[in-house]
């Protein structure tokens, strides 16, 4: 009974993290600032949501295998984000 509430609280606030990365990706004025909002909202979003599912996990494989999953889509948005950026930056400098 606990793990449910604790895994419902934690998917919502995830889901609240991802909500507030859109609407910064929506409303902030210049492509970085865009994607800074985006990427932190969303990759502590989706820990929330992992967090969540961790307290349902039946093994410690399956807490592995989630936080795994965390890595690698932090490592991802790290990585596009700084791609992204980058090329925003060169063709605000006219490159």
């Amino acid at each position: 009974m606990i793990a449910d509430v604790v895994t419902v609280v934690l998917i919502i606030g995830g889901l609240a993290f991802f909500t507030a990365g859109t609407v910064g990706l929506i409303r902030f004025p210049d492509p970085v600032t865009r994607l800074h909002a985006l990427v932190k909202a969303d990759n502590f979003g989706i820990g929330l949501i992992l967090l969540g599912l961790m307290a349902q996990a039946d093994s410690v494989a399956v807490v592995g295998k989630l936080l795994l999953i965390w890595f690698l889509a932090m490592f991802a948005t790290a990585t596009n984000e700084a791609l992204l950026a980058s090329r925003a930056r060169s063709r605000e400098d006219g490159a």
